[in-house]
């Protein structure tokens, strides 16, 4: 609803100047709250005005902007306007912006505050394929993992309520040397009646001894290598193995991804396009890229001056295809299958170069659409660890998360009588993850702190878990209050009045997240929304209250949890009625 203050100052300056009314949307800003202190709800740039040419870039700046902001009048919706440093500030009707803001929350149904802003217009909207987590086949899910499925999903739940089509692929490593390793690995420690009682515990024993071995056996090697080989070349006996060990993982994995909310559309994997890739192969020999090194490897040369100082391996001597040749064969094939206007790969930053070299060869052989293939990278975490020393797995982490909240929860007296304990535990411990993981730049590692992360007070996910659970408790108390005719002219304080210039700035917070992909934006401004509701507890009382004031209040809190609500199911967190 910030869009329709938006166009009514953008109408103002547009009449003035003599523009379009888009013109000045990008200008236009909600203005940051502070605690307790009255401020201007929007403000324009005159920087920007000038680096957009509406303005002359060259003059006094702050002349330019006492003179247009005596020029703009206030009326019944902008009460007030005045001239800052390079800033003109614009103060709205308290009593229009609370109507404005809370009559849709009275309509019962459930609102998406925010998602039909026409901040959105100007964004590209299509089908959107985010390939995310993609763990290795024949093991339990590593906890380094984590990271790639959270953000992805994080930026498929983004691009889907800014109104794309999106699918949530897991490429799954189900292909390569490696697997080669677990093959002939199994062969020779594997068996087949610990891998019924406890399938993944015991790959994973196998391919750990099989990776010992290998380390001075030659005949180990050669035995993955020759496994790899008949795979590549569909010997049924190989296949069947693979075949068996992947459906195992997948189940297994199905089954870690339930408990931490999300859902994939599609598990594909590098076996996918084992013959694909052949035919990337001859694509790239018949276009005259592909060269043979002196090692007998098949390259491309990917240098600038063409002087073969920068290539990429594509084959190995023996005819085998590497990672990246099957990533190209995976990406011409999504493009065609799928259609889309934007790929997004969510992996961490040691594999920027990869994606690099993958994007310019997929330009190399004229695919223009590979323009519009990005990769989100991502730092590591440092000190994951239970009680019982370094962690390795997922459900080791995510065990020890549930536990240790449910024992907070157990000393907490404000704890309510729960029907399954366990379970709001386990999505708390969740919203702790996800938000220790997103509350600075995707870029940079971050230590993890198993005490700070789950503190009820401070900037955590335990924390948005309380304030929704507190304002679900408030509505539960007040059934029927909600009723009475809503008089916006009620809610004067300005305790009320900052969480509305909050609202403000909720679409603001969502296009910049769709334009960086950073879940950072929206992680501060749901802590931000959940301290001023903090201090609106306190500050604004509802019973015993007049029963238009009680009411006006309530609607203020009911707007809140469905803001606060949106978005931590954005951020991939499943709010929580009670704790």
């Amino acid at each position: 609803m910030a869009c329709f203050f938006r166009r009514k100052i953008a109408a103002k300056l547009a009449e003035t100047l003599q523009q379009s009314e888009d013109a000045f949307i990008p200008a236009l800003t909600a203005v940051p709250v502070f605690k307790k202190q009255p401020s201007a709800d929007f403000k324009l740039s005159l920087g920007t005005l000038r680096i957009n040419g509406i303005l002359p870039s060259s003059g006094d700046i702050q002349l330019q902007t006492e003179n247009l902001a005596a020029q703009l009048k206030p009326d019944g919706v902008v009460e007030d306007i005045s001239a800052g440093d390079a800033l003109i500030h614009f103060k709205i009707n308290g009593s229009l912006l609370a109507e404005k803001l809370l009559e849709p929350f009275g309509k019962g149904e459930r609102y998406e505050f925010g998602l039909n802003s026409k901040l959105f217009d100007s964004l590209r909207r299509g089908t959107t394929l985010v390939e995310f987590s993609s763990p290795n086949i024949a093991k339990r899910f590593h906890a380094g993992h984590l990271r790639s499925t959270i953000i992805g999903n994080f930026i498929a739940n983004l691009k889907q309520s800014l109104g794309n089509n999106v699918i949530r692929m897991n490429y799954l490593g189900d292909w390569g040397m490696q697997f080669g390793l677990v093959g002939a690995g199994f062969s020779r420690f594997g068996c087949m009646e610990k891998l019924k009682r406890n399938s993944l515990q015991h790959l994973f024993e196998v391919y750990v001894q099989a990776n010992k071995e290998a380390e001075h056996s030659e005949d180990l090697k050669n035995a993955a290598k020759d496994f790899f080989r008949q795979l590549e070349q569909h010997e049924s006996q190989a296949v069947s193995l693979w075949q068996q060990f992947r459906d195992i993982t997948v189940k297994e994995y199905q089954h870690m991804y339930k408990r931490l909310g999300i859902h994939f559309d599609v598990y594909s994997g590098e076996s996918f396009h084992q013959d694909q890739a052949q035919e990337v192969v001859r694509e790239l020999q018949s276009q005259g890229l592909l060269k043979t090194s002196e090692k007998g490897t098949g390259v491309i040369d990917l240098s600038p001056n063409g002087d073969m100082s920068n290539i990429c391996t594509l084959l190995r001597s023996d005819g085998t295809t590497l990672y990246i040749t099957r990533d190209l064969a995976a990406a011409v094939s999504r493009k065609e299958e799928y259609c889309f206007d934007e790929m997004i790969y969510v992996t961490d930053k040691s594999q920027e170069n990869h994606f690099n070299q993958l994007f310019q060869i997929l330009l190399k052989m004229g695919n223009s659409w590979a323009g519009r293939c990005r990769h989100v990278s991502f730092g590591l975490v440092q000190g994951m660890r239970t009680r019982t020393g370094e962690v390795v797995f997922l459900e080791d982490v995510l065990d020890e998360a549930q536990a240790r909240m449910l024992h907070n929860m157990n000393q907490s007296h404000t704890t309510k009588e729960l029907e399954n304990p366990e379970d709001t535990a386990e999505k708390v411990a969740i919203s702790a993850l996800i938000v220790q993981d997103f509350k600075g730049p995707l870029q940079s590692g971050y230590k993890f702190d198993w005490a700070r992360m789950l503190q009820a007070q401070g900037d955590t996910g335990v924390f948005l878990q309380y304030t929704h659970a507190r304002l679900c408790s408030l509505m539960r108390r007040n059934e029927g209050v909600e009723t009475a005719t809503f008089n916006p002219s009620c809610l004067c304080e300005q305790t009320s009045k900052t969480i509305l210039q909050h609202f403000l700035r909720y679409d603001e917070v969502l296009y910049k997240s769709d334009q960086d992909l950073e879940p950072k934006h929206l992680v501060n401004f749901l802590l931000k929304l959940c301290h001023l509701v903090a201090a609106a507890h306190r500050e604004l009382p509802v019973k015993g209250s007049p029963p238009d004031v009680a009411q006006a209040r309530l609607r203020l809190f009911s707007g809140a949890r469905s803001v606060l609500a949106s978005g931590m199911r954005m951020l991939g967190i499943t709010p929580v009625q009670k704790m």
